[in-house]
């Protein structure tokens, strides 16, 4: 992309498209949610100023700050929001920037050439959603400052003291009034500044957690391979077929005449699963959009006609589908463009129609280029693909065995489904169950009407290094598959056949059920991940110990909150009775700890950060055993519950 340095970005590149009101009154329309995800796009908002700064060349470093009181800071050395009178408000540039909705330089195309906040609301919805937000610009050899205090100026733009440097500093504490709590949390703000630092090479992100009953924790991330780190980093546990992933990186002029740069980088590897990011504007489309099809279409037409023109199909071989080339590829497609159009307010598909053909050209010209020059990883790669292509035939057998029938028969099924009478799947939930033992408990002590048992006998197929035809062959998987009613894989899953609205992982709390538990949630997020981002699956919490004094039994779910209870009513009148298994509780303890709606606790499961539960489960069900070391080494001391 071409630089921009020198070009013009003073008061006059502020153009003002309307008023604040609606932000305090209607929150969500411009954040999402009151909740802990709204809570953190603020700090997304103005992070995502910095990098357009940094997409425009003008900034290499930022710094984000976890201070006490629930308050956060960004820094970053670019240009300095202006500070000079607006022309048409005749109030300081940055005052307009932060109190008028649609107030940016993203409207000119002099200022930004590329920016993911194409709306304008980004600084504006952060100050009115603040109980104060203070701004100071280093610009023209001062240091500037203005306080605000829910979107309203208290003070005026004013000089505090002379800076030799450049950038803005943007400091604010969150409206305990809006947002339902107001931590901010390391992890969710590390996971995504990391993601930035991938796609922007070169940049430099910093975070520091300074609040006194913080972790005290940092991170520093600056990728120079940029996205080729990214595949790097989700590959670290995998046998790739090439040592380093194929980089393609081109501009393209688009219909409007704009300049569109593509970045693409590519590795395969030994295994069965398919990962394929997708950015735009850094802004990650989880749904797809133009660029993701043009990619996809690119791979396929790539593979074909190399092996084609190569003699490498055999005379009873069809071309390769878009499934056969995608088993066993991690990539990353990610495009900077200046108008995009994005569908939907949350940004999650990318709909510009002549980005497709852009991308596809740029991306099949790069792979020929590439696989004519690589002879030897080429062949790799078209004998991976004709492998996959033989599985897919064996899949599609495999796959009509587990299809849901009109009407399911309960006893045909190898796990013993006990079904709920219910057929409604708002209220209808199943148990997965960890052996008969705990599935005799369960079926005795539910609630019949609307709470199915599916017992499992020992541990499910590994999915992580299983391809499709095999993990349909596995008894507990079908039987699973069977029971849950969606289909498995992108040819027949469906989400609206889900016979239940909740899927509870219940396994003992011990090696042998952590593992269980791992296995299943591999499963469903390598092959159901929808239900995950649907909110369908929930981990049990059943108690670790029963403590019994006399006809009254209390439960504990920790050793602390063990030691507290007997504490409470003294060690002399107690009997500790430590459940490793749910086979050792009757059906009644069972029901009042864990299944009973009105006083268990279950966990729901949530994917906030794909990268990165992409990687923990390539890392802990991989065939790396250093990868999967060092993560248990690294994450000791969280463990909980560890049975020895």
């Amino acid at each position: 992309m071409s630089q921009l340095k020198g070009e013009r970005y003073d008061a006059g590149s502020i153009q003002v498209l309307e008023g604040l009101e609606a932000v305090r009154k209607r929150p969500s329309m411009y954040i999402g949610s009151t909740s802990q995800a709204g809570l953190h796009h603020l700090v997304w908002e103005v992070v995502d100023n910095s990098v357009d700064e940094a997409q425009a060349g003008f900034c290499d470093r930022i710094d984000v700050r976890l201070l006490d009181g629930d308050v956060v800071s960004v820094r970053d050395n670019g240009r300095g929001i202006p500070i000079d009178p607006h022309p048409k408000f005749n109030r300081p540039a940055l005052e307009i920037v932060l109190t008028k909705l649609h107030a940016g330089g993203k409207f000119d195309s002099n200022a930004y050439k590329v920016s993911g906040g194409l709306h304008g609301v980004g600084l504006s919805v952060v100050n009115a959603l603040s109980e104060w937000l203070v701004v100071e610009v280093s610009k023209n050899g001062r240091l500037y400052s203005q306080r605000f205090e829910r979107g309203i100026p208290v003070s005026e733009l004013s000089v505090c003291g002379d800076s030799s440097e450049t950038g803005t500093l943007v400091t604010f504490r969150p409206d305990s009034e809006i947002f339902e709590e107001t931590s901010f949390g390391f992890d969710t703000l590390s996971r995504r500044l990391r993601e930035l630092a991938f796609l922007n090479r070169g940049l430099s992100i910093g975070l520091r957690d300074e609040r006194q009953d913080g972790t005290g924790r940092s991170h520093d991330f600056m990728y120079e391979g940029g996205i080729v780190s990214l595949v790097q980093f989700l590959n670290e546990s995998r046998h790739t077929l090439h040592a380093d992933p194929i980089y393609i990186s081109k501009d393209s002029e688009l219909e409007d005449g704009s300049t569109m740069l593509v970045e693409c980088a590519i590795q395969y590897d030994s295994g069965y699963q398919e990962e394929i990011f997708s950015f735009a504007n850094n802004i990650n489309t989880i749904d797809g959009g133009s660029h993701l099809t043009g990619f996809r279409a690119a791979l396929t037409r790539g593979l074909n006609d190399y092996a084609t023109a190569f003699g490498l199909f055999k005379k009873s071989d069809e071309s390769f589908s878009g499934n056969d080339v995608k088993e066993g590829l991690t990539a990353v497609i990610s495009v900077k463009l200046s108008h995009p159009q994005f569908e939907g307010q949350t940004k999650t598909r990318l709909g510009n129609r002549d980005v497709k053909g852009a991308v596809e050209s740029i991306i099949y010209s790069g792979l020929s280029t590439f696989l004519e020059e690589n002879p030897a990883v080429a062949r790799k790669l078209i004998q991976k693909c004709q492998e996959t292509s033989a599985a897919r035939l064996a899949a599609r057998n495999a796959r009509e065995l587990t299809r849901r029938k009109s009407a399911l028969e309960t006893a045909s099924l190898p796990g013993k489904l006990a079904d709920c009478t219910s057929t409604d799947p708002v209220e209808s939930e199943i148990f997965i169950v960890e052996g008969d033992s705990a599935g005799g408990s369960a079926k005795q002590g539910r609630n019949r009407f609307n709470q199915a048992i599916l017992p499992l006998r020992g541990k499910i197929l590994n999915v992580e290094k299983a391809p499709l035809h095999k993990i349909l062959g596995n008894a507990e998987i079908k039987a699973m598959v069977t029971a849950i009613g969606t289909g498995i894989g992108e040819e027949d899953f469906d989400p609206a056949r889900l016979r239940y609205g909740r899927i509870i992982i219940m396994t003992d709390a011990d090696v042998d059920g952590a593992h269980i538990r791992t296995l299943l949630l591999t499963f469903f997020y390598r092959y159901m991940p929808a239900l995950i981002e649907q909110g369908n699956i929930f981990i049990a919490q059943p108690p670790l110990f029963g403590i019994h004094a006399g006809k009254k039994s209390i439960y504990a779910y920790s050793e602390k909150e063990r030691d507290r209870i007997l504490e409470e009513i003294g060690t002399d009148k107690a009997t500790v009775q430590r459940y490793k298994g749910l086979g050792e509780m009757n059906p009644s303890q069972l029901w009042a700890t864990a299944m009973d709606p009105s006083t268990r606790t279950i966990l729901k499961i949530r994917m906030e950060d794909a990268v990165e539960a992409s990687r923990i489960f390539s890392v802990l069900m991989g065939d790396e055993v250093l990868p999967r070391r060092e993560f248990i080494q690294e994450h000791a001391s969280e463990v909980r519950n560890l049975d020895v």
